[in-house]
């Protein structure tokens, strides 16, 4: 279970409270917060203070202060922190009735929203160290002593309560750990987190930029990122076709009356962008492809020995994000979905649901990720009874449990419309990204009346099976950026081949050697500019193209290419066709790496435990 007391009283442990080093870890987390804010009020005696919850790997605050923090301050309020910890300050629990916590925290406007939005039946509670009291309900380790090492990381904007309407706060982000081996390891993968930022290296490889002309969280892809994009889609759509899929299109806006039907209009308006009325009848874009591939299925009456019919879209939606959760390619407004959707015999579910997870599992093992499995639940905001829930949800339990999946259990993380499997994908800095999701869906088809004819003759309800295999597009690739640190493996990488001639007596030579490797099928370029060999070699090396033939006097007088990679191994002089016989196997395959060699150092490099 998770514990996501959001916006309570300041608790907000949304950890994974089933493990008990994760519930001491959140604890005292939680109380490193506490330990910011008695600093922040040392530093700010003016200060008023939101919400300080522990959350994966550290902790926040939310402040309302008279000016912009600096980093001058965060190194003050660090300094105050570590002085208080020494001094192994109690944390002591009161509990406190409604209107003595409205009397204590009266000059806070958020403390007292706090207080008045819970329930009268509450057991309010403070928590106090030092000089410092809060509105809290827990929990904290016994004394500022306890908590271990920490480390403030940055302040960002935050909207009280993630409402743009309300007053913006400043947040900072800090983390702890019981160790300073473990604080040292975290903040070491946090610099690699940014070495590997697609927003960075997305700009330094051209793949992709957003114009505010254009609108934020709309993304334009550029030539690099579009030939990745491209080879994602090609490689993806030639798998799901030899399972079965057909391809469709369908409109980037449509009528209200199908939103009604639906049931988006109901209960998902606020995502949605506002309609732009057309002869009297409102229109929206699209947030999400389903309705249209139901109109197709129903455009002409199937029978059972029709079924499974699998419906497949590139499709692109929009959806309203608040611009202050824009975030690269990651979360957008505007995304590409590998969409499809099943429509088959009740009976047929779990075959089919057994049938995304196996193409799943496939896609990880291309891409090199490793994945972890969800079950979500039924959520607060939902259509249909708790019977075809518990229904679809066994038809998605017992198709994970056939092929030996573990998973574990995402408590109301359903869709509103019916349970999901979400396949997390696990990259290289162990990080979760959102992958697959599998959705049985029991309830559009009985708003669209979906059905099929039975081998009795009668009409019966057919089932729907909601799928997306990489998710987003956008989300997609910028992972994939991440993952690899932007070295894509050659079958992906925009330019596989960089020649290099070291004078420009050796052009020509270059440009039939690209001839040569273009009629075999990779991507060159030819740098010829009149820049220094090494400054090339560099330059290639910075842009991570796999191969870099380097072309000198010698090579063209042998009809030979001096061979390097982009991790600075020099393999030597070869002629055209062994380099082609090194390169092609490893594009054709799908290698994630350049050479045996390279192979074998990554295996070397993987934990003795490692399968």
């Amino acid at each position: 279970m998770a514990d996501t007391a959001e916006e309570i009283a300041g608790m907000d442990i949304a950890v994974d409270l089933d493990d008990a080093r994760d519930y001491e870890l959140a604890r005292m987390r939680h109380s490193t917060a506490h330990l910011m804010a008695e600093a922040v009020q040392e530093v700010f005696p003016d200060a008023r203070f939101g919400i300080g919850p522990a959350i994966e790997h550290g902790f926040y605050y939310d402040f309302d202060l008279p000016r912009p923090l600096t980093p001058e301050d965060l190194a003050e309020i660090e300094r105050r922190m570590a002085a208080n910890r020494e001094k192994n300050e109690p944390f002591v629990r009161e509990v406190v009735p409604r209107e003595e916590a409205l009397r204590i925290f009266a000059d806070n406007p958020y403390k007292i929203e706090l207080i008045e939005g819970l329930p009268e039946d509450e057991i309010i509670t403070t928590y106090q160290q030092g000089h410092f009291l809060d509105l809290c309900r827990g929990p904290h380790v016994p004394s500022t002593g306890e908590i271990g090492p920490f480390k403030l990381l940055s302040v960002a904007g935050a909207y009280w309560r993630g409402d743009e309407k309300r007053p913006m706060l400043q947040r900072i982000y800090g983390t702890a750990w019981p160790t300073q081996e473990e604080l040292d390891a975290h903040l070491q993968r946090l610099e690699e987190a940014q070495r590997r930022d697609h927003r960075r290296l997305g700009r330094e490889l051209d793949l992709y930029s957003v114009n505010e002309e254009i609108g934020p969280g709309l993304i334009l892809w550029h030539p690099k990122g579009a030939m990745v994009r491209h080879l994602v889609e090609q490689f993806e759509q030639k798998e799901q076709f030899a399972r079965g899929y057909e391809p469709v299109y369908t409109p980037h806006i449509a009528s209200e009356k199908i939103y009604q039907t639906s049931g988006h209009l109901e209960t998902y308006r606020e995502n949605m962008y506002s309609p732009m009325s057309i002869e009297e009848v409102d229109y929206y874009l699209k947030p999400m492809n389903c309705p249209g591939h139901i109109m197709i299925y129903k455009s002409r009456v199937h029978s059972y020995r029709d079924l499974p019919v699998r419906l497949a879209e590139l499709g692109t939606v929009y959806r309203y994000e608040r611009s202050g959760t824009l975030h690269g390619m990651l979360r957008v407004r505007g995304f590409t979905q590998d969409d499809a959707h099943i429509f088959c015999m009740p009976e047929q579910v779990v075959d089919e649901v057994g049938g995304v997870i196996d193409l799943a599992m496939h896609m990880a093992d291309v891409f090199g990720y490793d994945f972890q499995a969800y079950l979500a639940t039924k959520p607060e905001k939902s259509i249909g009874s708790d019977e075809i829930w518990e229904k679809a949800t066994d038809d998605l339990r017992r198709a994970m449990e056939q092929r030996g999946l573990s998973y574990k259990i995402d408590e109301g993380g359903g869709a509103f419309y019916g349970p999901k499997i979400d396949i997390k994908w696990v990259d290289a800095l162990g990080r979760e990204w959102t992958g697959p999701t599998i959705q049985v869906d029991f309830n559009l088809p009985e708003r669209f009346d979906v059905n099929y004819v039975g081998e009795d003759g009668e009409r019966h309800r057919a089932a729907m099976i909601h799928r997306t295999l990489l998710g987003s597009m956008e989300r997609f690739v910028g992972g994939l950026v991440e993952h690899y640190a932007g070295a894509f493996p050659a079958w992906l990488a925009p330019v596989q081949v960089e020649i290099i001639p070291i004078t420009d007596d050796q052009i020509d030579y270059a440009r039939e050697v690209e001839r040569q490797i273009v009629a075999a099928g990779l991507r060159v370029d030819v740098n010829d500019r009149r820049d220094r060999m090494q400054a090339k070699i560099r330059e290639a090396q910075l842009q991570k193209i796999p191969y870099m033939l380097v072309v000198g006097k010698r090579e063209a007088a042998n009809g030979m290419v001096a061979v390097r990679l982009r991790n600075g191994r020099d393999l030597g002089a070869m002629p055209v066709p062994q380099f082609l016989a090194l390169a092609l196997p490893r594009v054709e395959s799908r290698s994630l790496y350049l050479d045996d060699v390279e192979e074998e150092e990554a295996w070397a490099a993987l934990p003795a435990t490692a399968g």
